[in-house]
């Protein structure tokens, strides 16, 4: 894992098609944004790991259709 310090307003490239800034500090909590092309898929672990496990359900199930995250599972995006 590699560690980095960053001040807001500060970025990060990752393979130089991501970007991600460190946009505001409220005490322990960070507010970042993420930039980085459409066809890259960007989720919050937890969204991630319920993702994998619908996945690996539906290969178990023999479903032929992955379900759809309800609303409560599902991020919001907010374009800023």
């Amino acid at each position: 894992m590699l560690i980095l310090t960053r001040k807001v307003g500060e970025s990060i490239v990752i393979d130089s098609r991501i970007v991600v800034t460190l946009l505001r500090q409220d005490g322990d909590s960070l507010k970042m944004g993420i930039d980085a092309p459409i066809e890259v898929p960007v989720h919050r672990q937890e969204v991630y790991l319920e993702i994998l496990q619908t996945n690996r359900q539906a290969l178990m199930s023999g479903q032929r259709h992955v379900p759809k995250l309800n609303a409560t599972t599902s991020p919001s995006v907010q374009p800023q």
